[in-house]
């Protein structure tokens, strides 16, 4: 499973009951376990645990918690695919659990206060809290989970129909109780995904349309409520004091500010600015040059703004420059192949990098769960169904990017890109590469950040020594987000998170049924029966080896499939953040952690406070 941000994990049960004890007097919420594992193996937190070790329960709450945002957003509904959902809405609605960030995949009740599983996985029931209620004071029931798992899987985006597909129904089987019975029995990971179901609110949306994008404040049940809207500009954010959960050892020590505001920049270079100027109170730096260079200012070398790398125990997964496999000339992997090798990695990481970067070798990075060497015997027996169909290097080769000497000439690696492209049909016409039907070979490369250009300019004028015009198209972001929607582009850059238990999300990225669904994350348009079998048995893996043969033999066959341009990746995160900020110093291992941080009482607030807004808005418009 991936996280939220991107994407969903959490939530099974290890006691099992019979249905008939369940349903008696005063024995219901006996039932079912306080946590879940995938493996039912024993979480690492006791039943009677106070806080998870990564938050400090006796942070003050308090202060106002600024961050930048890029772009704009039209939309307060995160859950479909229309429009740009403001960031951080998330954090006003609850799930029924919630996945501690030091496990590898532990799951804890949240709404539901326990969770029991059928013995041969066939359903799962939630007990939820009588106490949980929305910010209106109505009380979380039932019904209001059995609607947001159908209006999800109705109107949500594609992701959620995807994950969900082997729910057969969901039932309210009183007030307090939720059964979801299973199409099939063989999906460990289900549990745990319904149990980030996020819930919403029954009687709010019976008037409303839940289809429609639009800037109405909706109602939740989370830690905060949205307070005030600035249309594409800025959100904020206010801390719910009533706020039912508070005190739950999965919320203690977390959710400090009582104030998170969100203004947008259209120019992430407008927007450093603006942190280094004391405009918004941290961020986190994505450009190495930045790192490197941009952070020289009297306020980092007094320790005012401070500079933090925090490891990232995550698997990195994959970024990459991506082919769109729906256009007619990335149709032949001898041309996917031949267009990643004009990729002078090397140069670009000492001319540009500052030499901060490790080039990506495996859609599972950093982890146990990406594959080296030739395959194993778990491996082999996963993949020789597929020989002759599957290309003949995932038996026989280590995929491994070209490395070249970083001169800035890749002489043999054009040379090689030359003889593929010929053995594919295109050939040189007028100084100029054209392809099987004659055309002269021209490819766009869709962008919203300003940042990846200087990035793309050495692959522009590599492409060029071949004859190809790779053209560079910037748009705003709403454009942007339509156009991959509509998969109205050639190549773009597209990054495919992993966690440490990566499960239903690859459903989503790789099978051929999400290819054709507008919204998916298969951006790429991959349709390959051996790829849709080995998701299918990641998902259904019954072991932690089992998962590892998997993940391992999909990696080859999407290196050697050549979907896409390897990029790069960092093992920490980069943040600066001002110092009347402060964070526990156990960091959880998998995640920054920023619900967890705090305004130091008597600490003085950044400089500059006062016009956060008008300079962020000049920033964005």
């Amino acid at each position: 499973m991936t996280p939220i941000r991107a994407l969903l994990s959490r939530a099974g049960g290890l006691l099992l009951l019979s249905l008939a004890i369940c349903l008696e007097t005063g024995m219901a919420h006996a039932a079912g376990q306080y946590a879940a594992t995938l493996y039912d193996e024993p979480p690492k937190y006791p039943a009677n645990f106070q806080h998870f070790d990564y938050a400090n329960p006796d942070a003050p709450k308090g202060g106002t918690f600024r961050q930048a945002g890029f772009g704009s957003f039209d939309s307060l509904n995160p859950f479909i695919s229309k429009g740009v959902a403001g960031d951080d809405i998330g954090l006003i609605y609850d799930t029924l659990a919630v996945q501690s960030q030091d496990e590898p995949l532990t799951a804890y009740g949240l709404v539901a206060a326990r969770i029991e599983k059928a013995p041969d996985n066939g359903w799962v029931r939630f007990y939820l809290r009588p106490e949980a209620r929305f910010h209106d004071g109505h009380p979380l029931r039932a019904e209001d989970v059995v609607f947001s798992f159908q209006t999800l899987m109705k109107y949500g985006s594609p992701m959620y129909r995807n994950y969900y597909s082997d729910v057969d129904q969901a039932v309210a089987e009183d007030p307090e109780t939720v059964l979801f019975k299973f199409k099939r029995n063989d999906n460990r990971e289900l549990p745990l995904i319904l149990g980030q179901l996020p819930v919403l609110p029954k009687h709010y949306w019976a008037t409303r349309d839940f289809s429609k994008a639009n800037l109405e404040i909706p109602l939740g049940s989370g830690p905060y409520r949205v307070a005030q809207v600035q249309a594409g500009r800025s959100l904020r954010y206010e801390r719910v004091k009533d706020y039912w959960a508070k005190d739950l050892p999965v919320n203690r020590g977390q959710y400090n500010f009582d104030v998170m505001t969100v203004d947008y920049y259209r120019d992430n270079t407008v927007a450093l600015e603006g942190l280094k100027a004391g405009q918004f109170d941290y961020g986190l730096e994505i450009s190495a040059k930045n790192w490197a260079t941009a952070y020289d200012t009297p306020a980092v070398r007094e320790g005012r703004l401070r500079r933090e790398e925090i490891l990232n125990g995550n698997p990195t997964g994959m970024q990459g420059f991506i082919f769109n496999l729906r256009r007619p000339l990335f149709q032949d992997p001898r041309v996917r192949e031949a267009l990643s090798l004009l990729m002078d990695f090397e140069w670009t990481n000492k001319q540009l990098f500052n030499g901060a970067y490790t080039r990506t070798d495996s859609y599972f990075e950093n982890s146990d769960l990406g594959s080296t060497g030739l395959p194993g015997p778990g491996e082999l027996k996963l993949l020789e169904p597929w020989r002759g169909k599957i290309p003949d290097q995932v038996f026989t080769e280590q995929f491994t990017n070209p490395v070249s000497d970083g001169s800035g000439m890749i002489r043999d690696q054009q040379r090689r890109a030359y003889q593929l492209l010929i053995q594919a049909g295109w050939k040189i016409k007028d100084d100029h590469m054209v392809d099987t039907h004659g055309e002269p070979v021209s490819i766009e490369f869709l962008l919203a950040q300003t940042a990846f250009e200087r990035v793309l300019l050495p692959l522009k004028r590599n492409f060029a020594d071949l004859g190809i015009d790779l053209t560079i198209r910037r748009v705003d972001v709403s454009q942007y987000v339509n156009r991959v929607r509509s998969r109205d582009f050639d190549m773009i850059v597209s990054t495919f998170p992993q966690s440490s238990s990566p499960g239903n999300e690859q459903i989503d990225y790789w099978t051929s049924g999400a290819a054709d669904k507008p919204g998916s994350a298969n951006s790429i348009g991959i349709k390959d029966p051996a790829v849709d079998a080995l998701v299918e048995g990641l998902v259904n893996a019954h072991s932690r080896q089992d998962l590892i043969d998997h993940t391992r033999a999909l990696d080859r066959v999407l290196l050697w499939g050549h979907y896409l341009i390897p990029n790069w990746h960092i093992k920490t995160w980069r943040v600066a953040y001002w110092d009347h900020i402060a964070h526990p110093l156990v960091t959880p291992k998998y995640d920054i952690g920023i619900n967890t941080w705090w305004v130091k009482p008597d600490a003085t607030p950044a400089p500059s406070v006062t016009s956060a807004t008008s300079a962020a808005n000049s920033g964005a418009h």
